[in-house]
């Protein structure tokens, strides 16, 4: 027999942080996986696409459909799954090495993951791409308030695992 993780129940009454960081995956992932199939497929119009000229300026990078498929998958499915294991809070076999090493269910370390790997993300743009916009500063807002709220009492007492015994 081999001991598995306490499941944590998915609890009814989350502090008003859980529910922010929650919106806030949500929020990323619908538009993180619309925008990074449009960039993979090539959808819009002139005006509304990323001009092919930037990608003079990026190392190794010769099509947006790579930086596409890092926005739709790793920070649109990604911030999915992470939003719908805060609700839901399943303790899959595959992340039980993280739950057990943390003391939190997998998705605390799941959403510090995402609003790290956002806000490196956003950096990333403001070093090779041109010019600054809107978009950046609510993103990279938005990634790292995901980086730092799980830090916060509210959110690692509602995500911490119970105690075995």
């Amino acid at each position: 027999m081999t001991a598995t993780a306490p499941r944590t129940e998915p609890t009814t009454r989350r502090s008003p942080a859980s529910r922010i960081t929650i919106a806030l995956l949500f929020l990323l992932g619908i538009t993180a996986l619309g925008g990074g199939l449009a960039m993979v497929l090539g959808l819009g119009n002139e005006s509304t696409m990323l001009p092919d000229e930037w990608l003079a300026d990026l190392p190794l990078i010769d099509s947006w459909v790579i930086p596409g498929l890092v926005l739709a998958i790793g920070f649109g499915l990604g911030s999915l799954l992470v939003g719908y294991g805060m609700v839901r809070r399943p303790d899959w076999a595959w992340t039980e090495p993280v739950t057990r090493s943390t003391g939190y269910h997998w998705s605390w370390a799941g959403t510090l993951m995402i609003g790290v790997g956002h806000v490196l993300w956003i950096l990333l743009q403001l070093v090779f791409l041109p010019g600054l916009s809107a978009l950046q500063a609510i993103y990279g807002t938005i990634g790292l308030t995901l980086a730092t709220l799980p830090l916060a009492r509210p959110v690692r007492d509602d995500l911490r695992l119970p105690p075995t015994g």
